[in-house]
């Protein structure tokens, strides 16, 4: 008997917000290697279209998009409906932060800034998107990246852990609300990663001591790697997951414990 080469996500299409770059762009990587068709929704146009040169597949586009935007969600989901009739897992994955401070120095244009990338987006994403997947009737996955900060929340960064902690909490009541539909709606809760954001998100300076010392506090004794992160979404947003809905997983090594 043939061996069974099929991807786990063959036929289906996605949307991955932030993913010219980290954690977006691993997603985009595997979900591509398991049969998916990808649109990379990012601001940064010149990341995207490199992501997308680097990736060399026919099954992936770039459109920009600002995710804070009505506008922009309508353009990209009606494109990828016209373009591929089909539209089966939104990823929310861009976000953003500031640099980790006292609270009482914290501006309100971070704060508002905050709350519009990482949780105004979901609510478009959710407002656009899940009435297409409802039309169309075959169900599908939303995958919404939020933070270990949702559950264990710290001095320094607090609004926002509190965006993430609204995004786990959304997570939760929009997987109650369209679960009718086959519509499942899960989070992810990562630890950070060692990009260049570990200096904004830990406070202190990056170097081979700090992360140490950060990773000490770690049952498994390093930081989030993109492909871990990328690994999960792709049970979440497969059939492996088919009944999985309403968790926030974390993907943290032991961090949240």
């Amino acid at each position: 008997m043939a061996a069974n080469t099929a991807g786990r996500l063959d036929g289906k299409v996605a949307i991955v917000t932030g993913g010219a770059g980290g954690f977006g762009k691993a997603i985009v990587k595997r979900f591509l290697s398991e049969g998916c068709k990808v649109i990379i929704g990012d601001l940064n146009e010149s990341l995207g279209e490199s992501a997308v040169k680097e990736l060399d597949s026919s099954n992936v586009r770039f459109e920009k998009m600002n995710v804070a935007e009505e506008d922009d969600w309508r353009r990209v989901v009606d494109g990828v409906i016209d373009n591929w009739k089909r539209l089966d897992i939104i990823v929310n994955n861009a976000g953003t932060t500031y640099k980790s401070k006292p609270t009482l120095d914290v501006t309100a244009a971070e704060f508002q800034r905050v709350f519009d990338v990482n949780v105004k987006s979901i609510f478009w994403s959710v407002h656009v998107a899940i009435p297409q997947m409802q039309k169309l009737g075959n169900g599908g996955s939303m995958i919404n990246i939020s933070s270990i900060g949702s559950l264990r929340p710290r001095p320094g960064l607090v609004w926002y852990n509190s965006s993430k902690g609204a995004v786990s909490n959304a997570t939760k009541g929009l997987a109650a609300e369209f679960g009718k539909d086959q519509i499942r709606v899960n989070a992810l809760a990562p630890l950070l990663s060692g990009t260049a954001l570990f200096s904004s998100f830990v406070g202190v300076e990056d170097t081979e001591e700090n992360r140490k010392q950060f990773t000490a506090a770690v049952p498994l004794g390093r930081l989030t790697e993109p492909l871990d992160v990328a690994n999960a979404c792709l049970f979440l947003a497969s059939d492996e997951g088919k009944f999985i809905n309403g968790v926030n997983l974390e993907v943290d090594g032991g961090k949240g414990i």
